[in-house]
């Protein structure tokens, strides 16, 4: 299976992101995918196996539990071929946030006390603001 097939559904996009936070339990994953997409323990179980198949996730028995946890390896595949794509995003990115700090700034400047702001007066206005 492709890696954007096995990313491609949304249960194991969202047990992946469970995963990222640290190591859990089959028992704890399935009791929040269950809830949040109204799946079975089996049906959960079903998508763990395709992740750790594939090589997303990693499982180590403790007792009778079984522990995942994410595998980064697969992770870095898919970042790498992103790379070839992020010069698409990465100027808009940096223009976004370029005009996030600029508002930032023009609030600092408007909630300075007296409200004043460098160049509010007219040139050559020499009377003093009120």
């Amino acid at each position: 299976m492709h890696a954007f097939d096995v990313l491609g559904d949304p249960v194991r996009r969202r047990i992946l992101e469970l995963l990222a936070d640290g190591e859990m339990s089959s028992g704890a994953v399935s009791e929040i995918v269950g809830e949040e997409f109204g799946i079975s323990q089996p049906g959960v179980s079903q998508h763990l196996k395709v992740l750790r198949e594939n090589g997303f996730a990693t499982v180590r028995p403790e007792g009778a539990r079984r522990l995942y946890a994410v595998n980064a390896d697969p992770l870095r595949d898919i970042d790498a071929w992103l790379g070839r794509f992020r010069r698409f995003w990465t100027p808009h990115l940096d223009a976004l946030s370029t005009e996030v700090a600029r508002g930032k700034r023009e609030r600092r400047l408007r909630e300075r006390p007296g409200g004043e702001r460098p160049g509010d007066r007219s040139p050559g206005d020499d009377s003093p603001l009120q």
